[in-house]
């Protein structure tokens, strides 16, 4: 490899010009990268490096990477940005969220079309009254690809937090009656860097758990639900990534 070439290689994610495509996909967890590279066709491994797992092959013929993030908004912010530098453009984040509505339950596809900047690193960017939203034809394929699978997909807004632990119960029934769909860690954060890079971002999570049900499973139950429900995340943004690309 040239000096050139050297230069050229992303500090976290260790990709050049050329690594991937044009579509990325962004899951949290890097074992979900693999997950997703094993439906690829032609599918190699990049990099891997930290918590970013790179993968680059073709579904039905279109070519697609996947990046692993990571937890929460400062990793998946490096990930947009630094792939963004090596000619990545459309991303969709593909993720794990926790349902905010009694009729959602653990285990259902949601695509997040906008998200409260709660993140504590979208504000790093712009102000607090700017929106995070999700890209409309992005979000637009999401849910035509659900559709065209016969999966059954709930859409709204979500909330991104930063403190996967902290406990905020006067801000989560304020956000229950504005009708938030879901929690997680990253949407508010991709979105607001991808309109700043001019990167056209969307967002589906399966849901692993949900505050508002009556009856709550077992840590077993709910992580065998998400699996069913990942699977389903998977599937629709493969295909989302497809009609982006104009494949039929």
């Amino acid at each position: 490899m040239t000096d050139s070439q050297t230069a050229e290689i992303q500090k976290h994610i260790r990709c050049a010009p050329g690594d991937v495509a044009r579509s990325v996909l962004l899951p949290g967890d890097p074992a979900r990268a693999h997950r997703i590279g094993e439906q690829l066709e032609d599918a190699r491994l990049v990099a891997e490096n930290r918590e970013y797992v790179v993968i680059t092959g073709k579904t039905n013929g279109v070519a697609v990477s996947v990046c692993s993030t990571g937890i929460g908004g400062s990793s998946a912010a490096i990930a947009l940005e630094e792939l963004s530098n090596v000619g990545a453009e459309v991303f969709i984040r593909v993720g794990s969220a926790g349902g905010r509505r009694a009729d959602i339950p653990i285990g259902s596809l949601v695509v997040v079309t906008a998200a409260y900047r709660g993140d504590g690193v979208s504000d790093e960017y712009l102000p607090l009254g700017f929106p995070a939203v999700a890209d409309l034809d992005v979000n637009n394929a999401l849910i035509r690809a659900a559709k065209e699978l016969g999966i059954s997909a709930f859409s709204g807004i979500g909330t991104t937090r930063s403190a996967f632990y902290a406990r905020h119960p006067e801000l989560n029934e304020t956000l229950r009656r504005a009708g938030v769909v879901a929690a997680e860690m990253e949407a508010a954060t991709l979105f607001i860097v991808g309109t700043l890079r001019g990167a056209k971002v969307g967002c589906v999570v399966a849901t692993d758990s949900n505050i508002y049900l009556d009856a709550q499973p077992s840590l077993a139950e709910k992580e065998a639900l998400y699996m069913q429900g990942e699977a389903l995340t998977i599937r629709t943004a493969l295909r989302a990534a497809q009609l982006l690309e104009g494949r039929s």
